[in-house]
């Protein structure tokens, strides 16, 4: 029996949660720095939250145990970035939950630990896919484009090929990245946003062509 532990709560970790399940995992729960031990998430499928963070050294302990984080930092993505880059997980302990409908030319791409592709994504070859990347529905990457750790392209982002998206960048719904760009570290990408030049570090994009509406 697989057992995972989720580091999140509604939103990402009930889909990362939905999609272990379709793999043969058994969710134990979620650990939530904000919502009460013992309470359920979900409506339907109910996942109590079994700690907080500062409790997962014993779910470490038991080497049955595989973890997914399910943060996704759109008020500070380097404070998030930071947060899960000192947790004590070793690598090899991190599920990747990648939906059987995803498609992935085997054997041409390097997917790191720990990552979720939801149904319907789509890589192209000579993808590389960092650790705790998380790929929504829909989502394409283009060939020859690397994410970097905990990069996230939500439901029908495209990504072009040739492109840099640095860590902890969130990519939103609908948002489109031409080819041959870099995207800076921490950056955020509105949704339904078309992104035609490079992106500075820490910054936010929006519109049609994506402007910088301000920098953090």
């Amino acid at each position: 029996m697989k057992e995972l532990v989720i580091l999140g709560g509604s939103g990402i970790g009930m889909i990362a949660a939905s999609v272990a399940e379709e793999l043969g995992y058994v969710v134990k729960g979620f650990l939530n720095d904000v919502i009460e031990v013992g309470t359920c998430i979900g409506k339907y499928k109910k996942i109590p939250v079994i700690g907080k963070t500062d409790d997962i050294d014993k779910y470490i302990k038991d080497e049955n145990i595989s973890f997914f984080i399910a943060y996704v930092g759109l008020q500070d993505e380097k404070k998030t970035f930071e947060k899960i880059d000192q947790l004590p997980i070793p690598k090899n302990r991190f599920a990747n939950l990648i939906h059987p409908t995803a498609i992935i030319p085997r054997g041409f791409c390097k997917i790191g630990n720990g990552v979720l592709f939801a149904p319907l994504t789509q890589l192209s070859p000579d993808t590389t896919i960092g650790d705790n990347c998380i790929l929504l529905p829909n989502s394409f990457v283009g060939h020859d484009s690397t994410l970097e750790k905990f990069a996230h392209i939500a439901t029908n982002g495209v990504v072009g090929a040739n492109v840099r998206v640095g860590k902890a960048v969130h990519i939103g719904s609908n948002a489109t990245l031409r080819e041959r760009i870099d995207i800076g570290d921490y950056s955020l990408i509105g949704a339904g946003s078309v992104v035609l030049n490079d992106v500075p570090s820490n910054s936010i994009i929006v519109g049609n062509p994506g402007k910088i509406l301000k920098q953090r």
